[in-house]
């Protein structure tokens, strides 16, 4: 006997349809103005509401020389963006026993304990107290495509505060400390295990990567650095940001379009599209096509705030859960403590909600220093999906 359907639930369809596509045409009509007015280059926007994905918009191009146009599937070098790629493989092994989060990071990799590292634990490396934020100043971008070289030389480093006291954003050291701890329990480059365990079994394994194959670099979004206004405002020599590593790996387009780096695992950033990143953000919240990446029970302890201070490397106001902050974007960043995800160098950024279960990303290709148009266009989704 079929179901019956009544006249309400029939309602109910229709009207989730027309939400969608509303949902849709504006953020069509908003990035397709930001692309015709000069301020943006090349733009994804994807979010889900549940296990349905339900905006996926493309604008501009995403080679300016070639004219090559974005594509739903179009990876970009999103910086930090991968770092919840990064976070949410830890979660996964974590869920599966490999380790805990109170696991001192020592018992996994004997050689970090050098310099009093010993306390450093896995719960203290996701949110970014771990006191190990910086990589020698004579590094180079080479050195940074070196995955047996940098960790040796993380290893080396010194504590800046006692872990777990303080909160500092461990923007490359993040990357390579979590990347070893999964080498050493799985025996695996952590490249491998995002495409085994995440990107594969959501179907986006060639939409998500660390290091990418050199042979799929033609697909990858151009970066290009916006136009400043004005020269940079001079900042003190003497600020912590710059004892963290060297200017020269400051990640900007140059950076970003090299072949050793795209090719590298450098989990500390990734190359995703859009919809791929937020399908992930999805599976975070929900169940998707038959897959949950972590329970329910884990996506609270992972999502509740763990850390949470004046950082001592930039200087901001942060907020971590684990492995992901936790508050949306704009004015009332902060108070958003539904909202975990990150954002990247350049202005991208992606999330998930776990009050309205509304999984959201933003990618572009040209690095601008704000997050306004990932603010106005996630506001746009959330309205337009409420």
């Amino acid at each position: 006997m079929s179901p019956t359907i009544s006249k309400t639930d029939t309602a109910l369809v229709f009207d989730h349809g027309k939400i969608v596509r509303d949902a849709q045409k504006q953020v069509q009509k908003a990035i397709d103005q930001l692309v015709d007015a000069g301020a943006e280059r090349g733009l994804q926007v994807a979010a889900y509401r549940g296990p349905d994905l339900v905006v996926d918009a493309v604008a501009g191009v995403a080679d300016p020389e070639s004219g090559r146009p974005v594509t739903p599937d179009t990876p970009f070098y999103s910086y930090s963006v991968g770092k919840g790629a990064t976070s949410t493989i830890i979660h996964i092994l974590a869920q599966r026993g490999l380790f805990e989060y109170d696991t001192p990071v020592v018992a996994l990799w004997p050689e970090f304990g050098a310099h009093g590292k010993q306390s450093v634990t896995v719960r203290h490396v996701l949110n970014h107290t771990a006191g190990v934020p910086g990589i020698p100043l004579d590094t180079t971008i080479e050195d940074l495509c070196n995955w047996d070289k940098m960790c040796a030389a993380i290893a080396d480093e010194e504590l800046w505060w006692e872990p777990g006291t303080k909160v500092g954003y461990h923007a490359y050291t993040f990357g390579y400390i979590a990347g070893e701890i999964v080498r050493r329990t799985t025996g695996k480059k952590i490249s491998q295990v995002l495409r085994e365990d995440v990107a594969g079994p959501l179907g986006v394994a060639d939409e998500i990567y660390f290091g990418m194959p050199e042979s799929e670099h033609y697909r990858l979004a151009r970066l290009e650095d916006a136009p400043t206004a004005g020269p940079m405002p001079e900042m003190p020599p003497d600020l912590p940001m710059f004892k963290a590593g060297p200017m020269s790996t400051f990640p900007n387009a140059e950076f970003g379009n090299r072949t050793d780096v795209l090719s590298a695992d450098i989990p500390a950033g990734g190359k995703v599209s859009a919809r791929a990143i937020a399908r992930m953000y999805a599976a975070l919240l929900t169940e998707v096509d038959g897959l949950r990446l972590i329970s329910a029970e884990r996506l609270r302890e992972v999502t509740a705030v763990s850390s949470t201070g004046t950082d001592q490397v930039f200087g901001n106001p942060s907020t971590w859960g684990l492995g992901y902050a936790i508050g949306g974007l704009g004015p009332a960043a902060q108070d958003s403590q539904t909202v975990f995800g990150l954002g990247g160098v350049g202005g991208s950024f992606a999330c998930g909600d776990t009050a309205t279960g509304i999984a959201f990303a933003f990618t572009k290709n040209r690095l601008t220093q704000d997050f306004n148009a990932a603010s106005e266009l996630s506001l746009i989704v959330k309205k337009a999906l409420r």
